[in-house]
């Protein structure tokens, strides 16, 4: 089941892999999630490594014709595209979110032997929710890093921890600046995980109850320079935050 290695057959009799390549159904929107996207897609294509065999992915809709990065990505790549709240009726072994902002159900989560990992750019449970890098910077974090954790049904970001590496966060740096880093590290993180998913798995440790903060996402009136109660380090750090969005 769900949190150890499943061996043999799960409870529907559905013959388990215990290790690669697996099948793969992919969760994710914009460009942070498109990085962990290609790093899957070039683990299917490299043949000799035998990591993944099928990679579907679910987007959702957007009012922009050309969809959102990861759909342009998994069409110019001829990836098979569902759209939340469609998910196919594909056999896989092991879901991956990244940005995906919609609450998965447990009836979902379940149909995935390995459950679903969630590619999280924050050092968790720092940073819970949908904003992790904006808030990175807004606070003036010194350092952040991300997280690989196991989805739980219900509740944004407070599954197991099944890898997590942090990096300074460079001065002055930009939340778009900080995505590009954070979104590589990520990617090489997954594939460092499903290399190793059973084992993975069986080591998750539970977050922490010391630490959490949210993440929300920002509201027009975090955009609004309040001059008169703010900081000039908090006016350029409100700026790096959302300024380039």
């Amino acid at each position: 089941g769900l949190g150890g290695s499943p061996a043999g057959e799960d409870g529907r009799g559905v013959r388990v892999r215990e290790k690669p390549p697996w099948r793969v159904l992919f969760f994710g929107t914009d460009q942070f999630a498109r990085e962990a996207l290609q790093a899957l897609h070039a683990a299917r294509e490299n043949k000799e490594e035998e990591l993944i065999e099928k990679l579907d992915v679910v987007t959702v809709p957007s009012p922009s014709p050309k969809g959102l990065p990861v759909k342009q990505y998994a069409v110019q790549s001829h990836l098979p595209v569902y759209e939340w709240p469609d998910v196919g009726s594909g056999e896989y072994d092991v879901g991956v979110v990244a940005s995906f902002g919609r609450l998965l159900s447990e009836a979902l989560i379940l149909k995935f032997p390995y459950g679903i990992l969630n590619v999280h750019p924050s050092c968790l449970p720092r940073w819970r929710g949908p904003a992790p890098i904006i808030h990175t910077v807004l606070h003036g974090d010194t350092v952040t890093g991300v997280t690989i954790m196991q989805i739980k049904p219900k509740r944004f970001d407070v599954g197991p921890i099944l890898k997590q590496e942090t990096v300074p966060v460079p001065p002055k740096s930009t939340a778009k600046e900080l995505e590009t880093v954070l979104s590589r590290l990520g990617a090489n993180m997954l594939i460092s995980v499903l290399k190793n998913l059973p084992e993975s798995l069986s080591k998750g440790r539970q977050q922490p109850t010391e630490g959490v903060t949210y993440a929300p996402k920002i509201s027009a009136g975090t955009r609004c320079i309040k001059w008169e109660e703010q900081t000039s380090e908090q006016i350029f750090r409100l700026y790096r935050a959302i300024g380039t969005i």
